[in-house]
């Protein structure tokens, strides 16, 4: 029995053998690319005997393929023996060692009427024989050239293509970052370690809550942990009733925005809010000046104008939001802890509460009802003190 060559060499010569007889069947000229549609036409010739190769093998001499169970009716290219356009494109420009064997018996079928099986033992075209050299003669050589010529090409191409989007994506964000005035500012180390970590926020909101009658000196606390990311900051917003999520950017030295929206868990934007805060106090305390809202239900939701006040705890460790515990029933408030880096830990209380309980009575007349503009007048909204309420 005569020994065949095997591999890569013989799917590229028995491929070549395949385009040449198509296109003179057919009429229709493959152009030989690195473009899998080009090589389609053969691709669905080839699969019409690939996907008979279960039932054929004592009749054509291959080997014996199992069965291509399919029951939800699969068409090409989605068959188990289906031949593609990309295999065939990949094996002819030589990339592929070992072809599937359904795709070289469906070649000898389609070439010589026999499997490989059968056509070992009876060879009819010496090119295949391992012992001839013509099957990796010099034309085929130049096409094999020609193709590795072509793929290397289209790499160019694909860099060059490549280069001038990320090009155009790099003056687009440039744009972006100049109209919206993004990152405008590089935060020093001290500024960046003045800003990061954990904070209270007070804030008066809940004094222009509509539907609170008992909202008269109310003020509520939020936990604030701000994270630095490259050139910007990140926060979580631990509320009484909801959590916030946003992004702090220094405009210059000392000068911060803060952006917020409530967390609703999706890329929904509700109620967002804008902050400027300067850094520099002798206090402790840091008055950020707030186009915010009340934070009511539904058409009540409306927009104010606020002082908050925001007082640094430390940085480091790690944040546990308590919740459904029988605390929280308890105190109807939310509950954070705060485990700190010396593997202590600070427990947070957020709720609504009367301004005048608070301890530190500094807070007073910076978050009382004067710290409050409303946009849109209302004389009865905000309780002053002396209302009957």
């Amino acid at each position: 029995m005569s020994s065949l060559i095997k591999g890569k060499v013989e799917i590229i010569y028995l491929l070549n053998k395949c385009i040449s007889k198509y296109q003179l069947e057919t009429g229709k000229e493959i152009i030989q690319n690195t473009n899998r549609k080009n090589y389609e036409g053969l691709a669905l010739v080839l699969s019409q005997i690939s996907n008979e190769l279960p039932f054929t093998a004592e009749k054509l001499g291959h080997i014996v393929y199992s069965p291509d169970h399919n029951p939800n009716n699969l068409e090409f290219p989605y068959r188990k023996y289906d031949i593609t356009g990309g295999q065939i494109k990949d094996a002819v420009i030589g990339i592929v060692s070992n072809p599937r064997p359904f795709l070289v018996d469906a070649c000898y079928i389609y070439l010589y009427n026999i499997g490989r099986k059968a056509f070992e033992l009876n060879p009819i075209d010496e090119n295949l024989l391992a012992n001839n050299q013509q099957a990796s003669s010099p034309q085929n050589g130049v096409k094999k050239f020609n193709y590795l010529l072509l793929l290397c090409l289209a790499l160019i191409i694909c860099l060059i293509f490549s280069f001038y989007q990320l090009n155009k994506i790099n003056n687009y964000w440039n744009t972006i970052k100049t109209d919206m005035n993004l990152l405008p500012y590089q935060p020093t180390q001290a500024e960046i370690d003045s800003l990061q970590g954990l904070w209270l926020c007070y804030t008066g909101s809940p004094q222009a809550r509509i539907s609170d009658a008992n909202r008269y000196h109310k003020v509520v606390s939020n936990l604030v942990n701000i994270s630095y990311k490259n050139g910007y900051f990140t926060f979580d917003r631990y509320g009484a009733n909801f959590d916030h999520i946003g992004y702090i950017q220094f405009e210059s030295p000392n000068l911060i925005s803060i952006y917020s929206r409530i967390n609703t868990g999706s890329e929904k934007v509700a109620s967002p809010r804008h902050s400027l805060m300067n850094l520099n106090s002798s206090t402790g305390l840091l008055n950020a000046i707030s186009a915010s809202w009340n934070f009511d239900v539904g058409e009540k939701n409306k927009i104010i104008g606020i002082r908050e006040v925001y007082i640094k705890q430390g940085k480091g460790g790690t944040i546990e939001e308590v919740m459904n515990s029988v605390e929280n029933a308890s105190c109807q408030c939310k509950i954070v802890k705060w485990h700190k880096p010396n593997n202590e830990v600070q427990v947070f209380y957020l709720k609504n509460e009367l301004l005048d309980s608070i301890q530190n009575k500094s807070l007073i007349p910076l978050i009382n009802e004067n710290s409050i503009l409303l946009s849109d007048l209302d004389s009865n909204l905000i309780i002053s003190k002396g209302f009957n309420h």
